[in-house]
């Protein structure tokens, strides 16, 4: 488990994934890309291939959060491994809508 805090720079394991923390709850987080866990950019060589239950992929500028919004994350770096916690997809974030002009 990683001790998650926004700012924070993650890559994938398995893929080309890299994300960037800007919300995150308290205490450890097993943060996964593609089935794998993640880790500091540099720490790893990506290897392998994302499980195929996890490999929707990931999209560049979008901004995906668990189901209860404690948790946020942008991804940086595109990849083929989906982004999920503890075995939990993560969903991209949907765009407020803008108030209609009179």
């Amino acid at each position: 488990m990683a001790e998650l805090t926004p700012g924070s720079r993650w890559a994938s394991q398995v893929c080309t994934t890299e994300v960037i923390v800007v919300r995150a709850p308290g205490g450890g987080i097993d943060l996964e890309c593609g089935g794998s866990p993640m880790a500091t950019p540099g720490e790893g060589d990506p290897n392998g291939s994302p499980d195929p239950a996890s490999a929707d992929g990931s999209q560049l500028g979008k901004r995906y959060v668990n189901d209860d919004d404690t948790l946020e994350i942008l991804c940086t770096k595109p990849g083929d491994g989906s982004l999920g916690v503890g075995g939990t997809l993560l969903g991209l974030k949907e765009a407020k809508p803008l108030p209609a002009s009179d």
